[in-house]
């Protein structure tokens, strides 16, 4: 029997040729635009474009009930289906809602400013082009994912989906490598994001993680340690960051690494303008969490959790402590034992 992994593989690959197929299309027509005449020659390639990427969306919702019912099949559970998906309702649309005419307008709109600030007709072009691309393989990869979310919707024994990660990836991406979702929870993505839906089931959830081929090798993931260490040294500098990627190989928290880029900013602390993140210091944040536990076991005063509690009188926690990036870390570390602490003491190391 196929493990699930392996199917989820399989069906980003297939993915993957579909949207490449709907790119090179778009672009051949993209390239009979006339940059001296983009008005007349917008009207022929237009409609085309059109067509193509409606194809390109068929093609990738039609695989969602086959994608779907062999994953069901291979972790045994009961196949029953309340209802087939219907492709055609994710063709010919934006994943957005607005109609592909109008979507299909912003590549052009974008070469018109380009000539107007001066881009010569080529580079105009190509801005035009790359925007292009960047719509139809986003647009066709949504079309995919929404048949799939309804393909899991359609089948009571599924119970949610786990999110699989297939290099390359951006870091927002990796740590969410083998989150589990339910099954009426949209997916979150960015454009031009891969990561895909394994559908589990009530009887066999969770038995697909840490079997398959989610541990190097070209499969997908779903464990954001298991694809940081697939990558060399200068992919994970690239990816991370050179300070957050040697923060992660010396053990810490790769959520909290990159989640603190989020909220970067700098302050005076320590004597010195440092870099700092406002990610998990707000009030129901871990950093702030733990700085009030320390606080408190430090004063004897037990601070306000909620508003309850204010009103009772107890006092509210102010924290005063900027929670520092793991660069800055390194920057004022006096040697590894205090950089290590430091990463512990601002909660990138558990």
């Amino acid at each position: 029997m196929t493990e699930p992994l392996t199917l989820a593989t399989r069906h980003l690959a297939r993915q993957r040729r579909i949207a490449a197929a709907s790119m090179a299309g778009a672009l051949r027509e993209w390239g009979l635009l006339d940059a001296n005449d983009l008005r007349a020659s917008w009207s022929v390639i237009s409609p085309r474009l059109v067509k193509v990427l409606t194809a390109g969306q068929l093609a990738a919702a039609s695989g969602a009930d086959d994608y779907v019912t062999s994953v069901v099949a291979a972790e045994g559970a009961d196949g029953l289906m309340e209802g087939t998906v219907n492709a055609t309702a994710f063709a010919g649309v934006a994943a957005d809602g607005r109609s592909l005419d109008t979507l299909m307008l912003r590549p052009l709109i974008t070469t018109y400013r380009a000539l107007s600030s001066g881009a010569t007709p080529p580079q105009a072009l190509s801005a035009g082009r790359g925007l292009l691309a960047t719509i139809v393989r986003s647009e066709v990869a949504d079309a995919g994912r929404g048949a799939v979310g309804v393909g899991i919707a359609g089948r009571r024994t599924i119970q949610g989906y786990v999110r699989v990660v297939q290099p390359p990836a951006c870091s927002r991406c990796v740590i969410l490598a083998g989150r589990e979702y339910g099954w009426n929870k949209g997916f979150q993505r960015h454009p031009r994001c891969d990561c895909i839906h394994l559908p589990t089931t009530l009887i066999a959830r969770n038995q697909h993680l840490g079997r398959g081929s989610s541990e190097g090798g070209r499969g997908g993931f779903i464990d954001p340690r298991g694809y940081f260490n697939s990558l060399s040294r200068a992919e994970q500098d690239r990816i991370f960051t050179a300070a957050g990627a040697r923060a992660i190989r010396e053990g810490a928290d790769m959520a909290q690494i990159v989640n603190a880029r989020r909220g970067m900013y700098t302050a005076d602390a320590y004597g010195r303008r440092v870099a700092a993140t406002r990610e998990g210091a707000t009030r129901r944040g871990q950093f702030y969490r733990r700085e009030r536990a320390l606080a408190e076991a430090r004063t004897g005063t037990r601070f306000a959790r909620d508003r309850i509690d204010a009103r009772r009188g107890l006092p509210t926690f102010q924290l005063r402590t900027p929670r520092l990036l793991p660069e800055e870390i390194y920057r004022l570390a006096e040697d590894r034992e205090d950089a290590i602490r430091m990463l512990r003491r601002f909660g990138y190391l558990t």
